[in-house]
């Protein structure tokens, strides 16, 4: 974008929350020239949408379709859920920007809760305290010694990075997996590309996840994939639920191939109550919560307000999605 327009619409497509209610009138004193429709009844989104220039929220095919000078569609996460991305979209020129990048420090904080939760067995303990058992295992296997371990984190982006630099701070070797990143971040070895994923996880004691849900990465994690990690090894998932094949995973957990795995998003989302991961005793779960903690919804509210600015100015937006890729 380079024609500077100064004034525009952006329409905040229903349904809202209580935090981004009040964001039209903080969009409306930070960018000048700027009107925010925020319309609540179905009637009034198609006559709002239908004079947009730009839109916050998920436009499903028909609500696109009411478009008729739409520029610009900023989606409300980082990665948005399975079908924001669908082929009228990705065929329409509008550009697309996500909230990627601000809540990376709760989401790699949170992974390596996980890693340290599996490590020191901290589920089974947990499970004893509620019994009010007395059993504490000296055994030589019994913890994951992370100075000695090789962790391998696929998907590079700002949160595995970030990821991967805290725990190399424990003294573990790690190495990545990215189709963009090439320069190692902090921390890391290096950076494979994706070809050299099978190989990668035959060398790995920890393989974390922190990929988007993407064309290529759908069931990233099938039988195939976690048989060729290397046997006694643990499985982290903080990216998207898609990624991880759940009927896999158990039958991974079951015959012991794999050590533990912890997982806070599942293809299915909430995960069923009867699904057998809640009461897999090598298995931790978290409902979604990673990205968790303070400042997370002003930074998204700094995302979209930088970017209403930007679109004013006719200058490049930030967090741009390739929409064939999802991400």
């Amino acid at each position: 974008m380079t024609t500077s327009i100064s004034a525009f619409t952006l329409v905040m497509v229903p349904p809202l929350s209580a935090e981004t209610r009040a964001w039209p009138d903080r969009l409306r004193k930070t960018v000048p020239g700027i009107t925010v429709l925020s319309p609540e009844d179905p009637d009034a989104v198609r006559a709002a949408l239908a004079r947009a220039d730009a839109a916050y929220g998920t436009l499903t095919p028909e609500l696109l379709g009411i478009t008729q000078q739409l520029r610009w569609l900023q989606a409300p996460q980082a990665g948005p859920p399975p079908g924001f991305y669908h082929t009228d979209l990705v065929r329409h020129p509008a550009q697309v920007t996500n909230m990627r990048d601000t809540y990376t420090d709760h989401v790699a904080h949170h992974t390596v809760a996980l890693v340290l939760a599996l490590a020191r067995q901290l589920p089974r303990y947990v499970r004893e305290q509620a019994a009010g058992h007395w059993a504490p295992d000296w055994s030589d296997g019994a913890v994951v010694p992370l100075a000695e371990a090789h962790a391998l984190v696929v998907g590079t982006g700002a949160v595995g990075a970030e990821a991967g630099r805290l725990l190399a701070a424990f003294g573990t070797h790690v190495e990545g997996v990215d189709p963009r990143v090439t320069e190692a971040p902090p921390g890391f070895s290096r950076v494979l590309t994706p070809d050299h994923l099978d190989r990668a996880l035959g060398r790995a004691d920890l393989v974390i996840l922190t990929v988007p849900h993407t064309p290529s990465t759908e069931g990233l994690m099938d039988a195939d994939r976690l048989a060729a990690m290397k046997p006694g090894s643990c499985l982290v998932n903080v990216g998207r639920g898609p990624t991880v094949r759940l009927d896999d995973l158990v039958a991974a957990l079951d015959s012991g191939h794999l050590r533990g795995a912890a997982l806070d998003v599942f293809e299915r989302e909430p995960l069923p109550e009867d699904h057998p991961l809640w009461r897999h005793p090598a298995a931790v779960i978290t409902p979604h919560v990673a990205g968790a903690g303070p400042h997370a919804a002003q930074r998204r509210f700094e995302v979209l307000a930088e970017n209403a600015q930007r679109f004013a100015d006719g200058r490049p937006l930030i967090n741009v999605v390739d929409k064939t890729q999802w991400f």
